[in-house]
């Protein structure tokens, strides 16, 4: 499942209220999950934790997203995997390898 992309209820930072959205699993330990938030609002300006998925890239018809959008590995939280709504794609292996080394330079892990 790492690598996959998801539809999961997400929460707002304040915890307030929680809404579908896509999202990309980082960490498969049964039975949770680790994922990380995806939006479809780029700002002008990407924040070091984004990674920005375009419609024009090769593989993007793989992610099952609809629109052009970054991944937010500073937006993460962990999840029980009944949680998960459905799987509409996955990361293509480029992708994932640029996670894996943001993941690490963000965290320092």
């Amino acid at each position: 499942m790492k690598g996959a992309v998801v539809l999961v209820p997400f929460p707002y930072t304040d915890f307030s209220a929680t809404k579908l959205r896509p999202a990309v699993v980082l960490l498969d330990h049964d039975p949770d999950i680790v994922v990380a938030f995806i939006s479809s609002k780029i700002p002008d300006s990407p924040a070091p934790a984004g990674i920005v998925l375009t419609r024009s890239m090769p593989e993007f018809l793989k992610t099952g997203l609809k629109t052009d959008s970054v991944i937010r590995l500073d937006k993460i939280t962990t999840i029980i995997k009944t949680m998960v709504a459905g799987t509409i794609g996955e990361l293509p292996q480029e992708i994932r390898s640029e996670v894996n080394r943001k993941m690490a330079e963000l965290y320092r892990i």
